[in-house]
């Protein structure tokens, strides 16, 4: 076995300047048909009454579920060196309370 072989599955991920400055958001609305998932990611500010859309992405039911999946092996990672994430008001079982899914 050689010392110069690339690693398997390798993929190389191109970002630039504009894209790498992100966009922050605190809500995000997801609507779905049978062939795709619609993520709109907004940014909403205290005491206005509307959140502008920053940002929407499309994708397939298998990588709307792929997302789901990485996210929560992530957040785990996440909570397993930092600590418990608080929800204040979050679903029951999840630090008390209660708020709707739908609410930021």
């Amino acid at each position: 076995m050689s010392n110069e072989q690339k690693p398997q599955n390798r993929l190389e991920i191109e970002l630039d300047a504009e894209v790498a400055q992100g966009q922050y958001s605190n809500l995000v609305v997801i609507t779905h048909s049978t062939s795709e998932f619609v993520l709109d990611f907004a940014e909403m500010l205290p005491g206005m009454p509307k959140a502008k859309v920053k940002s929407r992405v499309i994708m397939t039911p298998e990588h709307a579920k792929r997302l789901l999946l990485s996210l929560q092996e992530n957040v785990g990672r996440f909570e397993n060196k930092m600590g418990t994430i608080a929800i204040p008001g979050g679903p029951a079982g999840q630090n008390g309370g209660g708020f709707s899914m739908g609410q930021a």
